[in-house]
């Protein structure tokens, strides 16, 4: 049964429940042996996954922002790094597919590919000199106009499914010109080659290798789009880091409550859960966990439900939502290894990877620096 084929959001998650339960089983060895997980991914296409955020008209599920931030969530309480490497895709399908951005034959073609064979997409944008996208750094990797279309060069960072991407969505500056475009490239087209350089204590399993891009010839039509300066749009699809995160946090959650409720030391009468200062933590973990439910879910509502005019007034309020809980799930994970105790730092505890997995978060897009700022200038009605 695809999942695409399945009515209600409740049976959809039924299925990936389902789904991704091994995901718990395995993230222990991705993570010790730093590979990728390509069993995972390929459990996830066997599902159709992959097509659940495009439109019905090419075959997808059409799903709302709202119920792919609660899938994300299932996946990140599975493995985050399986959860943050899909929801790059999931939301960019997303958001490609919802605002027309390509030519209409050139996404329908993508498209066709996701719903077909699982097909994956990334963007390539950051780079060693510019760091990260969002700080508006013009790229160094360039596009020169040929008469048969495009040659390229150049490399980038932090390219996240580098080793299972069918398609590279790649910023370039235009050579000769002020202008940056992002270019369609195929993964096995000349030139295009991955180096391995993903060494990171967090989110091991994401293989965020560098892409290496050497005289990639492409075609006219692979200027998919020219980017524009000033500000940005508001993007309510990048809510799946968050939405990753707080499942990372529930995970942590659970297994300190489980550790809690079972661990009777000979000290004491009954198990830890039953003492004070336990039941403060346990208390707070459930305390942050609601907040960071309600605060991504209740703007990804109002998200679905605005107009463009609307959403483009939320930037800020996204920003918001992505700092809270991202710094709530650091805390929440803190509180778990409280309660567990020297024990949570043991290579076979999965808490201690909960507590490197779950500070990449601070790295990811937009930055907290940038969120305060923003939320400085803004007026709250």
């Amino acid at each position: 049964m695809k999942i695409t084929e399945l009515q209600t959001m409740e049976e959809r998650a039924d299925l990936l429940k389902k789904t991704v339960a091994p995901f718990t089983e395995r993230a222990a060895q991705y993570d010790k042996k730093g590979t990728f997980p390509y069993e995972n991914f390929n459990a996830l296409k066997s599902i159709g996954y992959p097509a659940l955020t495009l439109p019905k008209k090419y075959g997808g599920g059409e799903i709302s922002l709202s119920e792919m931030l609660y899938l994300q969530a299932i996946i990140g309480k599975a493995d985050g790094s399986t959860a943050l490497s899909i929801g790059w895709h999931m939301g960019i399908m997303k958001h490609l597919g919802e605002n027309n951005i390509w030519d209409k034959d050139k996404f329908a073609s993508v498209a066709k590919d996701v719903v077909a064979a699982g097909s994956l997409l990334n963007n390539a944008a950051s780079e060693p000199a510019t760091g990260s996208p969002t700080r508006g750094g013009k790229p160094e990797t360039y596009a020169k106009k040929t008469e048969r279309g495009w040659v390229i060069n150049g490399r980038k960072t932090f390219t996240t499914l580098a080793p299972i991407l069918d398609y590279f969505v790649v910023s370039a500056s235009i050579d000769g010109t002020e202008k940056i475009g992002n270019f369609l490239i195929k993964h096995d087209i000349k030139g295009v080659s991955i180096d391995e350089t993903w060494d990171s204590i967090a989110m091991r399993g994401t293989g965020s290798h560098d892409l290496v891009l050497e005289n990639v010839q492409v075609e006219k039509d692979d200027l998919v789009e020219e980017l524009t300066g000033g500000k940005r749009k508001a993007t309510g699809w990048l809510l799946h880091i968050p939405a990753c995160y707080l499942g990372i946090a529930r995970a942590a959650q659970d297994y300190a409550n489980q550790f809690a409720r079972t661990y009777s030391p000979n000290s004491i009468s009954g198990t830890i859960s039953d003492l004070p200062n336990v039941k403060q933590k346990m208390g707070e973990m459930e305390l942050a966990i609601l907040e960071s439910k309600h605060f991504l879910f209740s703007v990804a509502r109002k998200w679905d439900g605005a107009d463009e005019s609307m959403r483009q007034t939320m930037g800020p309020e996204l920003g918001a939502v992505k700092l809270s809980v991202v710094n709530k799930a650091i805390h929440v994970v803190d509180l778990a290894m409280r309660i567990v105790g020297a024990r949570s730092l043991s290579e076979n505890n999965p808490l201690q990877r909960y507590y490197r997995d779950v500070r990449a978060g601070l790295h990811n897009p937009p930055m907290d620096d940038m969120t305060i700022m923003n939320l400085a200038q803004t007026k709250t009605n």
